[in-house]
């Protein structure tokens, strides 16, 4: 009896660690910043205008499709604003444009923060993360 319950322990933490390493993120193959990138934007979607620059991104998914992205962001502004998900968009592998899920990150004149972002589940990789000045 107690070999069968050693079995299961060890088959149940065997299972655990392989769901844990389908979660954990890895970085994506990193694109270029001076990458020209042409996709069509027929539903003309863009982010809200801002004071926000993306100085650098690190692209991130995991075997689930999830999609995260660390971006570093300055506010090029000398006063306070506050960054939302409508200020950033990400574009993917097939042209699609996503936003991060709900952000609210305030930054003071000129201060440049990094930021940890999800970008929900998706089949196609993210190639950029962008704002609109």
């Amino acid at each position: 009896m107690s070999k069968w319950i050693i079995a299961g322990l060890w088959l149940l933490m065997l299972a655990m660690n392989t769901k844990a390493a389908e979660e954990a993120l890895t970085i994506d193959n990193v694109v270029p910043n001076n990458m020209a990138l042409a996709f069509a934007n027929d539903a003309n979607i863009y982010p809200d205008s801002s004071d926000f620059k993306v100085l650098n991104a690190v692209l991130m998914s995991n075997e689930s499709g999830e999609r995260w992205a660390v971006v570093t962001l300055k506010n090029q502004s000398s006063g306070r604003r506050t960054l939302t998900h409508k200020h950033l968009l990400a574009l993917t592998a097939n042209g699609q444009r996503i936003a991060p899920m709900k952000l609210s990150e305030n930054f003071d004149g000129g201060e440049t923060l990094s930021l940890t972002l999800a970008f929900g589940e998706n089949k196609f990789p993210l190639l950029s993360v962008y704002t609109r000045n």
